[in-house]
């Protein structure tokens, strides 16, 4: 966001709540403008479409970045549908909403859609189903939008981050904690120990992540490069593991991760 408004991009930045909005007009720049959506509300997202419309008329939009991500790392078996459906909804359903809301805009400047995907939608850890299925599913929308788009001049780019030194790793593992507590105690008593384990890891993953300016500076290539890549994958964690996978078997690549996760 900042290394687009540094660019010259007049910035409209998606918020949930009013203070976090001021909080980022004190901390980039009073000329970002932010806009209340809630991907998993169609009326906010509506509404914003709305002032965006109103505020750039007839130029439209140079680009939408689709960013919104939770994750909740819990075994398949035990996972709540109901969770396992919001995690879908966040990362998967919300992004096509908005990107439906915000197509006549993009199509008037021929603007560019990226949308944050994940390592994970390649190579997927144990206790991180939901997420990777959230995020193969968008890169899978990705492409076939990529096509339909064409004749209209409109790109669509997925980032493709390894780990990232962000909050979403401590809020993600805080979360299954949680859930955690109330799952049957079979639950606990087949995953427990793996399931901890694997919490573990990834805290000690996120705290070694790649700076969020990374991914930001992958974002601005992918809107202004003249001919962008359909997919860039940013951080040598995560360059290093889609090599292996291309090169090595299945379930050679699913011994290396297990063992990597001291499972």
């Amino acid at each position: 966001m900042a290394e687009l408004h540094q660019r010259g991009y007049h910035v409209f930045a998606g918020v949930r709540k009013s203070e976090d909005g001021e909080r980022l007009q004190r901390e980039v720049s009073e000329t970002v403008e932010p806009v209340y959506i809630d991907v998993l509300d169609v009326e906010s997202i509506r509404k914003a479409a709305d002032l965006v419309r109103d505020r750039v008329g007839e130029a439209g939009l140079r680009g939408l970045v689709n960013n919104a991500g939770i994750v909740i790392s819990l075994p398949v078996e035990f996972f709540p549908l109901n969770e396992f459906r919001r995690q879908m909804e966040v990362n998967f359903t919300g992004q096509i909403a908005v990107t439906q809301a915000f197509l006549p805009l993009l199509r008037m400047a021929r603007g560019r859609i990226v949308n944050i995907s994940s390592l994970t939608a390649h190579v997927t850890a144990p206790f991180s189903g939901a997420y990777g299925a959230s995020k193969s599913a968008l890169e899978s929308v990705s492409s076939a939008m990529r096509m339909e788009l064409k004749p209209w001049g409109i790109d669509v780019i997925c980032i493709e981050p390894g780990s990232v030194a962000t909050p979403i790793w401590t809020k993600s593992t805080d979360t299954a904690e949680q859930l955690v507590e109330a799952l049957p105690e079979e639950a606990e008593a087949l995953y427990g120990e793996r399931h901890q384990i694997f919490g573990e890891r990834a805290k000690e993953t996120g705290a070694r992540g790649i700076p969020p300016s990374h991914v930001a500076q992958a974002v601005v290539r992918a809107l202004e490069v003249r001919k962008p890549r359909a997919r860039y994958v940013v951080g040598s964690d995560a360059r290093f593991v889609l090599l292996l996978a291309k090169v090595l078997p299945q379930r050679w690549m699913e011994a290396l991760t297990l063992k990597a996760l001291r499972m």
